[in-house]
C-alpha cells in the first residue's frame, strides 16, 4: 500500500479565479493537467458515525468508505467505483474497487446499495464490512488538476461544493446544502517529497487547514451529532 501526503487549503477569501491565478504563476510552474471534471461521491458510515467522529476527533489513523464517480450526480450512474480511503496521520492512501452500476433516484435505498456491492472484485472480508454501513451523504463538486514542472506535486481545486442527505426511503435529495463561495485546494505529493514541500506552500497565500467533505456535510445536513 503506497501512503502520500495530502495538504489541505480550505479557501474562503480568494475567488477560484485569483486561486487558479497564483497556482500558474508559483515558481515551481503549476500547469494544468486532464480535463476539468465534476467528481460525485456517496459516503457510507456505520451506524454511530464511527468515521465521522474518528474524523472530528483527529484519531491519528482513520478510515473513509466512499462510492465515486465522474459526470452527471443524477439518473444512470456509469462506472462507480468504492474507494477506501485510509489516513495515518498526513500520509493518506486508498484502495479502489470497480462496483456495479446503480441507479440514483427517488427509489435509491438500502436494498440499491447491495446490488451495488455486489461483485466479485470486493473480497470476502471487505463486503462483510460493507453490509455493517448505511450510506448518509452524497456529494459533488467541479475539480481542475495541476501539476508541478519536475511532476512531483500535484494540485487540485475543488469548487461549487453540493452536498445532499441520503435518507432511507424516497429520496428526492431535496434536503441538500451549497457551498458556492468556498474553494478546496489540495496539494499532494510521495512520502519522500516532503522534504521539499515548504518552498511551495510558503509561496501560497493560504493556511493549511484540517479540512473534510464528508465532516463538513454531515455537520451541515445532520447538526453536530
Amino acid at each position: 500500500m503506497t501512503f502520500r501526503y495530502e495538504r489541505k487549503f480550505y479557501i474562503n477569501d480568494f475567488t477560484f479565479q485569483e486561486v487558479e491565478a497564483v497556482v500558474k504563476r508559483h515558481h515551481h510552474c503549476f500547469s494544468e493537467v486532464f480535463e476539468p471534471r465534476q467528481i460525485n461521491n456517496i459516503y457510507f458510515d456505520f451506524y454511530n458515525l464511527q468515521n465521522f467522529h474518528d474524523n472530528v476527533e483527529g484519531l491519528h489513523i482513520r478510515k473513509k468508505h466512499r462510492v465515486r464517480w465522474y459526470g452527471e450526480t443524477f439518473n444512470d450512474i456509469k462506472k462507480p467505483v468504492l474507494e477506501i480511503k485510509m489516513k495515518n496521520g498526513l500520509l493518506g492512501s486508498k484502495d479502489n474497487y470497480p462496483v456495479n452500476v446503480f441507479k440514483l433516484d427517488k427509489d435509491f435505498c438500502p436494498k440499491t446499495v447491495d446490488g451495488i456491492f455486489d461483485t466479485p472484485a470486493i473480497p470476502g472480508l471487505l463486503g462483510q464490512e460493507l453490509k455493517t454501513l448505511k450510506p448518509m451523504l452524497l456529494n459533488s463538486y467541479k475539480r481542475k488538476y495541476f501539476l508541478s514542472a519536475d511532476k512531483n506535486y500535484r494540485i487540485t481545486i475543488d469548487s461549487c461544493l453540493r452536498y445532499h442527505k441520503i435518507l432511507n426511503r424516497n429520496n428526492s435529495f431535496i434536503h441538500r446544502c451549497h457551498i458556492d463561495r468556498s474553494i478546496i485546494l489540495e496539494l499532494k505529493y510521495e512520502a519522500d517529497m516532503d522534504e521539499g514541500v515548504d518552498d511551495i506552500t510558503n509561496k501560497l497565500p493560504f493556511r493549511v487547514t484540517k479540512s473534510s467533505k464528508y465532516v463538513e456535510g454531515i455537520e451541515k445536513l445532520y447538526g453536530v451529532l
